[in-house]
C-alpha cells in the first residue's frame, strides 16, 4: 500500500510538473496557461500527448521537437522530475494525507516561483496571492503549524523584506523587490513563523554563497541583480522537510548550553 502511494504520488507530481513548465513559461510572457495547447517553441506545432509524456517523451525524441527538430531545453524534463520527486516525498513523509498534498502543492509553487525569478527576476502575483490565501486556509489542518503561527509567519514574512527595502532605499539601493515581500508571506503562511524564519536565513546564505560567488567568477559588480527569489525558493522546500529537525536541533543545543 504504501509503495502504491508513492509511486501515484510520483506519477501525479510528474504531470503537474508539466503543468509548472507550462506557468514557468507562459505566466511571465503574460499568455494564457489554457490556450493554445501545448506546443513547440519553435515550429508552434501542437505537441501530440504521446509526445508529451513527461520525461519518458523527452528521451525518447532525443530533446527534440517531433514536427521540426527543434531542441527542447533540457530544463523540461528536470522540473517535471523535480516536481515529481517533491511529491514523492511529501507523501513518504506525510502519506496520502492533506498535509502531504498542501506540501506537494507548496513544493510546486517553490519551483515555478523560482525558476520564473532565475529567468525573469520576478514573481507574479498571479502565485503568491492565492499562495498566501491558500497557505492560511490550509493552516489549522497542517501538522508544523496552525493558524495563529501561520497569521504570524505571513506578517513576519513580509514585514522582515519590507523594512530591508524601505531601509536600502535610504541608501539609494534597491536590494530586494516587492515580490520577495509577498513570497515570504507565502512562506510564512504555509510554514509558519519558524519556517518562514529558516528560509530567510536559508536564502541569505545561498544568496552570498551562490550569488557572491557568482559575481566573483563572471567579475561584475556588488549591485547586479540577482535572482534572490530563487535562492529563498530553495530555502522554502529545505524548510518545509527539515524545519523540525533543524529547530529540535537547536533547541537541545541551547538546552545543553544554558547553566
Amino acid at each position: 500500500m504504501v509503495t502504491l502511494t508513492l509511486a501515484l504520488a510520483l506519477l501525479f507530481g510528474l504531470v503537474l510538473g508539466s503543468f509548472a513548465n507550462v506557468l514557468i513559461h507562459r505566466l511571465p510572457r503574460g499568455e494564457s496557461i489554457v490556450n493554445p495547447p501545448s506546443h513547440c517553441p519553435h515550429c508552434g506545432s501542437p505537441i501530440r500527448w504521446f509526445h508529451n509524456v513527461p520525461v519518458v517523451s523527452w528521451v525518447f525524441l532525443g530533446g527534440r521537437c517531433a514536427a521540426c527538430g527543434g531542441p527542447i531545453a533540457v530544463r523540461y524534463p528536470a522540473v517535471e522530475a523535480s516536481v515529481g520527486v517533491l511529491f514523492l516525498l511529501s507523501a513518504w513523509v506525510w502519506g496520502a494525507t492533506f498535509p502531504g498534498a498542501a506540501a506537494g502543492l507548496f513544493a510546486l509553487l517553490c519551483v515555478v516561483l523560482g525558476l520564473i525569478d532565475l529567468e525573469h527576476q520576478i514573481l507574479p502575483d498571479r502565485l503568491t496571492l492565492p499562495g498566501i490565501a491558500l497557505g492560511l486556509l490550509f493552516s489549522p489542518y497542517l501538522p508544523w503549524t496552525n493558524l495563529t503561527a501561520s497569521l504570524a509567519g505571513a506578517a513576519l514574512g513580509a514585514a522582515i523584506p519590507a523594512l530591508l527595502i524601505t531601509l536600502y532605499a535610504l541608501f539609494g539601493i534597491e536590494a530586494m523587490g516587492w515580490g520577495d515581500v509577498k513570497f515570504l508571506a507565502m512562506v510564512g503562511a504555509f510554514l509558519g513563523w519558524r519556517g518562514v524564519l529558516l528560509t530567510i536565513l536559508g536564502g541569505a546564505l545561498l544568496g552570498t554563497l551562490l550569488g557572491g560567488g557568482y559575481l566573483l567568477l563572471t567579475g561584475k559588480g556588488r549591485r547586479t541583480p540577482l535572482p534572490f527569489g530563487t535562492f529563498l525558493s530553495a530555502a522554502a522546500l529545505a524548510s518545509l522537510f527539515f524545519a523540525g529537525r533543524f529547530w529540535a536541533w537547536y533547541g537541545a543545543l541551547l538546552g545543553r548550553l544554558s547553566p
